[in-house]
């Protein structure tokens, strides 16, 4: 059996082939008609061409859009055409037949029609050419990572710590929902399966940090949950994170890494995936290459939250929303910062009164060494900071922010015994995809989506 990936620029004039695929297209005529033929393999679908000397030409040319079929034949060199080279079949065989209900024929389809077929959409040029690249980033994050020594923690799904200090997590209980079982007018989490109370996982932050001082370098990769009453283009209930922590790296080590694997992940794509990344440039978003070419070759540059502040408040450019010192980045902000420095930028030291409790707090006691990195097109892709290794300094943020640190005395633990300067950042992983194909909805990027309302299959 060959693969259609292996015969594009490896295919010779009458070399025998044997395929097996799903059909795309199939334009019949009466002495001779062409299947686009699609193994999956590779993006591009190979055309077969079958003619009336075939034994079953009238049941070929009934054959539907979606069916699957064997196809031997040989190799027929077209290099004036679009396509290399075509098929000559000299046997067609009917593996599994498509009804002609099958919605995905060879015409444009909306996406939001294609949302709602989530399990077929995958075999459109579009989310074909997503979900291949979606492989293939996760591919170069696992590359990178384990080629710069850091080691894959899985961190645990369920968990009883909110690691973000949001409170938008999802429940997980066994509790009857129909007779909750009651002690005091609250919910007796001594008859749940946990004895406690539970929830998905929003970051795996905090139970990744613990294994620093055994490997150093570590990583986590996995789903995060959020109970977020979100129905944006970029929120999703449930996403996967992309979170590395450092030993012995303070904030500009860990922006170093940062850009690093972000210009990794755009290389690697760009080698794996050219057909793809063209079908992006050429359909989704035009100029796409050219965006990420020239952050794959940039200096990222650095600016302090409140020089950046001050930059937005002196512009000529009229904001929506105000940009204020001490405040969060509005998106708009944001695309006006990667305009002015005309690329990736860090914004770092950030006011602490709107960032994490783990984040390191400044000699200044005002600001906390975080960064935010923002990209042309997309804003913000990446959070991190240094994280605060002083047990001292940790205890009393927690107590500032009402963070409870009875349940989170072994991440205390971790400063307590053998603590260490060390940073740490993460990345959407969904978010990451959007910016690389140009996608701009997040429904889009994930094979079966949950977002609000909306839970198929």
């Amino acid at each position: 059996m060959n693969y259609s990936k292996d015969l594009f620029g490896k295919q010779t004039q009458g070399q025998s082939v044997k395929l097996a695929g799903w059909v795309k297209n199939i334009r019949a005529q009466k002495m001779f008609g062409f299947i686009d033929l699609q193994d999956g393999t590779a993006f591009t679908s190979i055309q077969v061409v079958f003619e009336e000397s075939l034994v079953n030409f009238d049941e070929v040319s009934k054959y539907r859009v979606g069916s699957s079929i064997e196809v031997q034949g040989t190799v027929e060199l077209t290099p004036q055409a679009k396509q290399p080279f075509e098929i000559k079949a000299t046997s067609i065989t009917l593996l599994g037949d498509s009804l002609e209900s099958f919605p995905i024929q060879p015409k444009r389809h909306t996406r939001e029609f294609l949302r709602e077929v989530p399990h077929l959409r995958a075999r459109t040029n579009l989310f074909s050419a997503v979900f291949r690249v979606r492989s293939i980033i996760a591919h170069a994050i696992h590359t990178f990572f384990q080629e710069e020594g850091f080691v894959y923690i899985h961190t645990p799904i369920i968990t009883s710590n909110d690691g973000e200090g949001a409170g938008e997590m999802f429940k997980v209980t066994t509790l009857p929902l129909e007779k909750v079982p009651m002690n005091n007018h609250e919910v007796d989490y001594s008859k749940d399966f946990f004895t406690k109370q539970a929830n998905l996982t929003v970051t795996g932050q905090l139970h990744v940090e613990s294994f620093l001082p055994a490997f150093r370098n570590v990583y986590t990769f996995g789903p995060t949950f959020r109970s977020e009453n979100s129905n944006t283009k970029i929120h999703a209930a449930e996403f996967w994170m992309i979170e590395p922590e450092m030993a012995f790296a303070d904030l500009k080590a860990n922006m170093n890494n940062v850009e690093a694997m972000i210009k990794f992940v755009i290389n690697y794509v760009f080698d794996k995936a050219p057909d793809e990344m063209k079908f992006f440039d050429q359909f989704v978003e035009k100029g796409l290459l050219e965006k990420l070419h020239k952050v794959a070759s940039s200096d990222f540059a650095v600016v302090q939250h409140e020089e950046a502040v001050t930059i937005l408040q002196t512009a000529k450019e009229s904001f929506e929303n105000p940009p204020k010192q001490g405040e969060d980045l509005a998106t708009e902000h944001e695309k006006y910062l990667v305009q002015h420095f005309d690329g990736p930028v860090f914004v770092i030291d950030w006011p602490k009164e709107i960032k994490a409790f783990y984040m390191r707090v400044n000699e200044d006691q005002k600001t906390v060494a975080a960064m935010d990195l923002l990209v042309p097109g997309a804003g913000e892709l990446v959070g991190g900071s240094q994280r605060e290794e002083r047990l001292d300094e940790l205890v009393k943020r927690m107590d500032e922010l009402g963070v409870p640190k009875e349940d989170l005395e072994w991440y205390l633990d971790l400063r307590r015994y053998g603590g260490v300067v060390h940073s740490g950042y993460g990345i959407g992983f969904e978010r990451l995809v959007m910016y690389l194909t140009g996608v701009e909805n997040i429904r889009d990027v994930v094979p079966f989506p949950r977002t609000v309302r909306n839970l198929m299959y």
